[in-house]
């Protein structure tokens, strides 16, 4: 069993139109360790569901607005991202569980995750909601380490290894709490792609 996800991420500054689908999975999910970028996760997804995401939503509110169309739920153990490598290991729980753990205890983030086909892959589009909005992150995940990318041009910068963008990160120190640090530092260094990944061809 292979226990590790491979994947490139991508700060975004928004989702085109043509990938906007209107139906999106809504995720809420508790992060109860987070520390040396290991972490320990409680997560619930429900789809079909529509709820706009802004700075002012409350993970909490709307996780028990919706508790009955949660459809899934997992309990996961992540390790430290290596050169878009990272341990995880992820086992489903009941959903009923999975809401009260998360109403209970940890950091709890929220997102509408998008999924969109781009040249030769999958990606996932996440806007975050919360203390995290407005902040849209895009990533490629495979099944082996993700090399030759096509990287859509809506995507700004790299990410991939940034532990402060990753979801236990952010559940520590949420977005809205540094982003003017990020948009301080992406203006004077300019946008970065890494080249550890084969070739890299920018979408046109």
């Amino acid at each position: 069993m292979n226990d590790f996800e491979y994947e490139r991420r991508f700060f975004c500054r928004e989702l085109p139109a043509e990938y906007n689908d209107d139906d999106p999975t809504l995720i809420i999910q508790s992060y109860y360790v987070h520390e040396g970028n290991y972490g320990l996760r409680v997560r619930v997804t429900a789809r079909h569901v529509r709820c706009e995401l802004t700075a002012s939503t409350d993970p909490l509110a709307v996780l028990d607005a919706y508790r009955e169309q949660f459809s899934e739920a997992f309990v996961t153990v992540k390790g430290p991202s290596v050169g878009g490598t990272r341990y995880e290991n992820e086992h489903a729980i009941d959903s009923g569980i999975a809401v009260e753990l998360i109403k209970r205890g940890g950091e709890v983030i929220i997102k509408n995750r998008y999924a969109v086909w781009i040249a030769q892959d999958g990606w996932s589009v996440d806007m975050f909601g919360g203390t995290n909005a407005p902040l849209i992150i895009a990533e490629a995940e495979r099944n082996a380490p993700v090399t030759n990318l096509t990287i859509p041009k809506f995507c700004v910068t790299e990410i991939t290894d940034q532990p402060r963008f990753n979801n236990d990160g952010l559940a520590a120190h949420p977005f809205g709490e540094w982003a003017g640090e990020f948009e301080a530092e992406l203006a004077k260094n300019g946008p970065q792609f890494q080249q550890l990944f084969g070739t890299n061809t920018m979408e046109q």
